[in-house]
């Protein structure tokens, strides 16, 4: 015997449950009902919902150590950085305190030196000027040569208590007598008013220079001592119908990076066996420093006056006031 059919069962089930409906809505006399089966398929409800949970939580678990992971992966490489950075910073402190060390025993042949550190630049940049931290109390004199580790820098123009200023190999106004150290030709490396060059003057079209040769100090003028590194020779220049040829240098010296610099008391200049102690870097007593202002005002200790030529003052005196102060080692 069949039952009623599909569509007949659809239709009596839509319209029990339309009747529910309505009767749950217009009267409570069903809410104890839905309590009770509210707490029947509470457990229903949990089971069926219970892989969506359990997938939820290994996905936020694996997104929480993944995140763990590359965070722990950037610290991990920010330690390394900042260990780097510290190791560097140890080489470089080990090798100021040895360079100190090294600097503050220097003995160069018969010459005592002094060591001196920048406190301040010349903001005008026309001028090529620092100063430095050793004054008139320490000794320091006009027209001293001062040089850094790889070569000279330049010389003293002014001379405070407690500071000086140092006028460079590369201001405009500066120039001294050189040689190439390849074969001796000797010249005048002048400044162009900028840290990356000097210029040679007055080489001949056909003299023997090249690139790269080396040009140290030649002496002359006995203002800066023979034999340390100027610098060397960018290019050279030669036009057949001008007599001198274009030759630029690079100096030798750190201009722009040099921190700690050396004073140098040359046997020549008649100053340094005023300052014996200045071998050992200690500070002048007041003895010793009424000994170099008398010197400095000596005429013994001061150059000859200089013939009329190109190259006159290039023996400048010593002993001149700061605003006579030669800016150069051959005044232009």
């Amino acid at each position: 015997m069949k039952g009623p059919s599909l569509g007949v069962r659809v239709l009596v089930l839509s319209v029990l449950s339309i009747a529910l409906m309505v009767a749950d809505a217009r009267v409570s006399t069903l809410q104890p009902l839905r309590s009770n089966l509210s707490l029947i398929l509470t457990p229903i409800y949990y089971v069926a919902d219970l892989p969506v949970r359990l997938w939820d939580a290994v996905y936020q678990q694996v997104s929480s150590r993944a995140d763990l992971l590359a965070e722990n992966e950037r610290l991990r490489a920010e330690a390394l950085l900042i260990q780097r950075k510290l190791q560097k910073l140890a080489t470089l402190t080990e090798q100021n305190v040895r360079l100190r060390e090294l600097l503050n025993s220097s003995s160069l042949v018969d010459e005592h030196v002094l060591v001196a550190e920048l406190v301040g630049v010349d903001p005008n940049p026309y001028t090529q000027r620092v100063l430095i931290n050793k004054g008139e109390r320490d000794g320091v004199f006009l027209g001293q040569p001062v040089l850094d580790a790889t070569g000279l820098m330049g010389q003293v123009v002014e001379v405070m208590p407690f500071t000086a200023r140092v006028l460079l190999i590369t201001d405009s106004s500066h120039s001294l007598p050189v040689q190439v150290n390849r074969n001796g030709l000797r010249a005048i490396a002048s400044g162009a008013g900028n840290n990356e060059w000097l210029e040679l003057r007055f080489v001949g079209d056909t003299a023997d220079i090249r690139v790269d040769d080396i040009l140290v100090s030649s002496g002359l003028g006995q203002r800066f001592p023979a034999g340390y590194p100027v610098g060397r020779v960018l290019s050279v220049e030669q036009d057949p119908s001008q007599p001198f040829a274009d030759v630029k240098v690079a100096p030798t010296a750190q201009l722009t990076r040099s921190r700690y610099m050396l004073l140098v008391f040359s046997a020549e200049s008649g100053y340094g066996e005023l300052v014996p102690a200045l071998e050992e870097g200690s500070e002048l007593n007041d003895a010793e420093v009424q000994a170099v202002e008398d010197a400095l005002q000596d005429p013994v200790l001061s150059a000859p006056p200089a013939p009329e030529a190109a190259t006159d003052t290039l023996s400048a005196p010593l002993g001149a006031s700061p605003s006579e102060a030669p800016a150069v080692e051959g005044a232009q």
